[in-house]
């Protein structure tokens, strides 16, 4: 569609169906335009720099070429960044032109700013876009507060379906801008693949057989639509191995009697194209690249897929945990530490997540889990001269007892320095944290306030798990569905 023919149809059509107003891009396209409509037109010129992040009419030659090609109004970045020309050039060489402007903003600093330039028009154009994960949906905080400035404002920016569009006029916008919703016709058609995928996934009779693989246990689950429907739990024995866990599995659901249109599994360790196998044999003794996707296919007689049981996990915490935003780191402590990353509403694979096995001279340069977990937790009980487990250990700690405070205060403080350094890696919306250990009462408080003297702007946001153990079966049910539409529609 990059052509000025369809350009012009595209700019045709809008204002045939009500549009009052086209932004157009680039001086050729707006050449293009201009002779075709009647109404108002808003020109810009797009351009990637080398030495400034500005795109948007960053020099003055470029308002010189648009006022020349017919805009009306010409708007330009309005953003606090290293620029080629000042936000008060810019402005001062439209007026020059006797043409109205328009200040593409970010943030209420940057629309202040620009007011106070006289600039007669504040778009939120640019918010979310200056750093950061990118936002999904219209800034409306952002227009009702330039609506405080003037009422000269437009909203722009995200705006995809006309409830949106709604929403932001009553937020106090003078016009709304829609961009890609009409012109990207491959934006638009991916959100509606998108949408019927996940209808798929959620379809009513799409049974979904879950399997999650832990070292002390197998839960095996029929899920529909993010629901479990019924759930069994066999024992995983290390020294039985893999087969035999697998056969366990299918015993426990002999009698349920029921076809599944597919088989998820969530397991320990790492799942990839060669097979299964273990990145800390002490969690469960896997042989090396065990063919675990195929065995399970044989044994239950449907397509499977496997992923990370704390990948699962943290998909789980993301479709259904109801924490909002779309990037979500989640810990699982327990008798390890797993992981799983969601950036963009997209589940990171591979080795992505395996915090545990993180390394570093405040740990001796041993894996993190190994200074924090469960297992380090008795460990260093035993070592104290008390015997008893993790529970055990919380238990005299919540009483007050000084040597089992110690260690879980230990615990705590590691955790902290990780989701510190996981938030200053991957600025998620959400840290989520799970397991026995993760959930245990009072330890996300202790974490908490080891992390009560940093920087707000640099502050995680740490939030308990939403499913607890059920969280791996959800999610690894919702990636098998979404995999066999794929297959479906391929």
């Amino acid at each position: 569609m990059d052509d000025a023919a369809y350009v012009v149809a595209f700019a045709k059509a809008a204002v045939a169906a009500g549009a009052v107003a086209l932004r157009i891009e680039s001086v050729a396209y707006l050449r293009a335009v201009r002779p075709a409509v009647a109404v108002p037109i808003v020109g810009i010129v797009k351009r990637d720099l080398d030495d400034s992040p500005v795109r948007i009419t960053p020099f003055l030659g470029d308002v010189d070429a648009l006022a020349e090609a017919g805009a009306d109004i010409i708007a330009f970045d309005a953003t606090d960044r290293t620029r080629p020309a000042s936000v008060e050039a810019l402005a001062q060489a439209v007026r020059g032109h006797g043409k109205l402007s328009m200040a593409d903003c970010s943030t209420i600093e940057d629309a202040r700013r620009a007011h106070a330039l006289g600039i007669d028009y504040l778009g939120s154009t640019l918010s979310g876009y200056t750093g950061g994960p990118e936002p999904t949906e219209p800034d409306l905080a952002l227009v009702a507060a330039m609506r405080e400035l003037t009422p000269n404002v437009i909203a722009e920016g995200r705006i995809r379906v006309p409830e949106q569009a709604r929403a932001a006029a009553a937020a106090g916008a003078h016009a709304v801008v829609v961009g890609s919703a009409i012109t990207r016709t491959e934006h638009a058609t991916a959100w509606f693949d998108e949408a019927v995928r996940e209808g798929f996934a959620c379809a009513p009779g799409a049974s979904i057989l879950a399997l999650d693989i832990g070292g002390t246990k197998i839960a095996v689950a029929q899920v529909e639509g993010g629901t479990i429907r019924r759930e069994a739990i066999v024992a995983t024995r290390p020294a039985d191995g893999p087969d035999a866990w697998i056969a366990a599995a299918q015993s426990a659901i002999a009698d349920w009697s029921l076809s599944f249109s597919g088989i998820g599994i969530a397991a320990t360790g790492v799942l990839s194209s060669e097979g299964w196998y273990a990145l800390n044999p002490e969690t469960l003794p896997i042989p090396n690249n065990y063919p675990l996707v195929e065995r399970v296919t044989e044994i239950f007689g449907a397509p499977a897929i496997a992923v990370n049981d704390a990948q699962a996990a943290a998909w789980g915490e993301f479709i259904r945990g109801g924490h909002g935003g779309k990037n979500l780191v989640f810990l699982t402590i327990s008798t390890g530490i797993g992981g799983g990353i969601v950036v963009n509403g997209q589940l990171l694979e591979g080795l992505s997540g395996s915090f545990g096995l993180l390394r570093g001279p405040a740990n001796g340069g041993g894996p993190l889990e190994g200074e924090v977990s469960g297992r380090w937790i008795a460990a260093e009980a035993a070592r104290a001269g008390h015997d008893c487990d993790a529970a055990g250990v919380f238990k005299r700690a919540s009483a007050g007892v000084a040597w089992a405070e110690g260690i879980v205060a230990q615990s705590a403080a590691r955790v902290a320095t990780l989701c510190r350094d996981i938030q200053m890696m991957l600025d998620p919306d959400h840290i989520v944290i799970g397991g026995g250990i993760g959930l245990a009462s009072g330890f996300l408080d202790r974490v908490r306030e080891n992390l009560a003297a940093l920087d707000p702007r640099l502050m995680p946001n740490i939030v308990p798990a939403k499913l607890g153990a059920k969280a791996g079966l959800v999610g690894v049910a919702d990636v098998a569905a979404r995999r066999l539409a794929d297959r479906k529609t391929a």
